[in-house]
């Protein structure tokens, strides 16, 4: 009888160290349970939150939805009644980089086509309009000798204005027929979704980029120094 008792109280003991180190188990697996799941949910959440991703969001420039005029102010009264030139850019390509949480980090780069700027003020006739741009491109802009022109922001300063919207001090290098000056571009930023919008006028003086002021029919109409620029320019985000 004895073998059987000892036999029984062993198997009793292995029971109950048995139970013991199942319910151990189970505890540390519901302790921990809840700390993993609340792990898996804080870090979906991050993901989510637009404040925790890339800081720089980076705007493919478009043309075609966009307007970028060069006003040059009349300087006589001859042929062509003494109106002012609004000079489009059609064609331009660049990229704009806006870090909301840091606005010195943003930045602005533009190439323009200077082949494709053209008269586009409805006081001038079509026949006008051919004589002002050949004469834009043959004597002015030169564009088979400048075919760029290209602006790349050095800093960045500003501030929100509402939500999604920014007042920038855009200041950069601008070369225009081949010279080289820094200028600053005032520009009001708006994003709605994936496009952001920059809008702004800016002014340089031509002779600084020894641009001439000769602008049709052999100079009987002379631009005056001052070139007032404005624009409305279109990114979709990348």
């Amino acid at each position: 009888m004895k073998p059987l008792r000892s036999l029984a109280a062993i198997f009793c003991v292995g029971l109950i160290i048995g139970a013991a180190t199942f319910r151990l188990t189970r505890a540390n697996t519901w302790s921990r349970s809840p700390v993993s799941s609340n792990s898996i949910k804080r870090a979906s959440e991050r993901s989510a939150d637009p404040s925790n991703r890339l800081a720089t969001e980076r705007y493919r420039l478009d043309a075609s939805q966009s307007k970028f005029i060069a006003q040059a102010l009349r300087g006589g009264l001859l042929w062509f009644k003494g109106h002012d030139h609004l000079i489009a850019v059609r064609q331009f390509t660049g990229e704009a980089q806006l870090d909301r949480s840091s606005l010195a980090a943003s930045s602005l780069e533009i190439t323009a086509k200077t082949a494709t700027m053209e008269e586009t003020s409805s006081v001038f006739t079509d026949a006008q309009k051919k004589i002002i741009n050949k004469e834009l491109h043959d004597i002015v802009l030169l564009p088979d000798q400048y075919p760029d022109i290209v602006f790349k922001s050095t800093s960045v300063t500003g501030k929100a204005t509402g939500a999604n919207q920014y007042e920038l001090e855009i200041k950069g290098d601008l070369r225009l027929h081949g010279v080289t000056r820094q200028i600053t571009i005032p520009t009001r930023v708006s994003t709605t979704g994936n496009e952001l919008r920059a809008q702004g006028d800016f002014s340089i003086n031509r002779s600084d980029f020894m641009v001439k002021a000769t602008s049709a029919v052999h100079g009987l109409i002379r631009v005056r120094d001052k070139l007032k620029f404005t624009f409305d320019i279109v990114g979709h985000q990348l």
